[in-house]
């Protein structure tokens, strides 16, 4: 197939590259020269990867988006959730023929709380482009890109496309499995990022294994919770993702939100690490929308509203901590 890969980071790159590996025509975009010069002239994306991962010599990449969509049969949107709809509306504006259309982004329109399915429906005419599939699984760029074991979903209302989609990314090194519970993927690949955000506070506070593993453990709880009170459904979030997805991004030095929350939880505080981000943190924005969801349906979700409390309300971790396990004794099945 002729893909248009929208997004020429980490995630954009490295799945361009495991397209073109596939067999693929593949052309990037993004909106900065120097990533499109570094693909173009080095066959790097020296900014997110080793001086040693190179990149296929007939990947290129440019800063026209007109170009790039002009002959393809298949979009790959891999720009983050707050550019989603301006990009999508004007690619709504560009197209002149039907695609096939695939999200790597994982989180919300913050907005509007909705997810980037949601989203892309509502800014690609239903004429230009046939369903919408969720590229989902615990699948950090950095491996992907130096063609690392990986297991995902394609996640998709329409399981022929997710049938496509499945065949088209598959290979030795990267298995895709097909999922139609789109809801429930998608609430889970964005809470998960809120969670990462937890872990990685818990991890700069040096509060050690036993803390971390229950963390998690009650982080899928949450999710579930949010996620089936949506509509999505239970087995769901057992599998790649949901638990899959929450573990790795939970772990991984990989993660910015694991990232984020270790400097976080370092300083025991939000502040600095605000005033000096420069790089796309999704677990931030999730946890707002996620808090305002569950304040509003009465969804009990203590995790996101602490990391919630930690970065909108200039609260101390070390201040929440012992309030979460100060919270009335319940049974685990609840």
């Amino acid at each position: 197939m002729r893909f248009a890969v929208l997004g020429n980071g980490a995630w954009g790159v490295a799945l361009a590259k495991l397209l073109v590996l596939n067999g693929n025509k593949v052309k990037l975009w993004g909106i900065e020269k120097e990533l499109t010069d570094d693909i173009n002239n080095n066959h790097r994306l020296s900014r997110y990867f080793p001086s040693d991962v190179t990149l296929p010599k007939e990947l290129t990449s440019t800063t026209d988006l007109a170009e790039v969509l002009k002959d393809a049969e298949a979009l790959l949107m891999t720009v983050p959730t707050f550019a989603m709809r301006n990009v999508a509306t004007q690619v709504n504006e560009l197209l002149d023929h039907k695609v096939h259309i695939i999200t790597g982004a994982k989180g919300f329109e913050l907005s509007t709380h909705k997810r980037m399915s949601e989203v892309l429906r509502e800014s690609i005419d239903e004429s230009k482009r046939y369903e919408i599939v969720s590229l989902i699984g615990p699948s950090h760029a950095e491996e992907v890109v130096c063609c690392g074991v990986t297991l995902i979903t394609a996640t998709s209302i329409d399981i022929d496309e997710a049938n496509l989609i499945q065949k088209t990314f598959s290979n030795s090194f990267f298995r895709v499995y097909t999922n139609s519970d789109e809801i429930g993927a998608e609430y889970a690949a964005a809470i998960k990022n809120t969670i990462a955000i937890a872990s990685g506070i818990m991890k700069g506070m040096n509060l050690g294994d036993n803390a971390r593993a229950a963390l998690m453990t009650r982080g899928i709880a949450e999710i579930k919770r949010f996620g089936m009170k949506m509509g999505g459904k239970s087995e769901t979030f057992s599998g790649l993702a949901g638990i899959g997805d929450l573990v790795v991004t939970c772990n991984s030095l990989h993660s910015r939100n694991f990232q984020a929350g270790l400097a976080i939880g370092k300083a025991d505080s939000a502040e600095e690490f605000l005033k000096n981000n420069k790089t796309t943190v999704e677990g931030i924005n999730t946890a707002k929308v996620v808090t305002e969801m569950a304040e509003a349906m009465n969804i009990e979700m203590p995790i996101c509203k602490a990391v919630y409390e930690v970065i909108y309300e200039g609260k101390r971790p070390s201040q929440l901590v012992y309030g979460l396990m100060d919270r009335p004794l319940k049974s685990e099945q609840k």
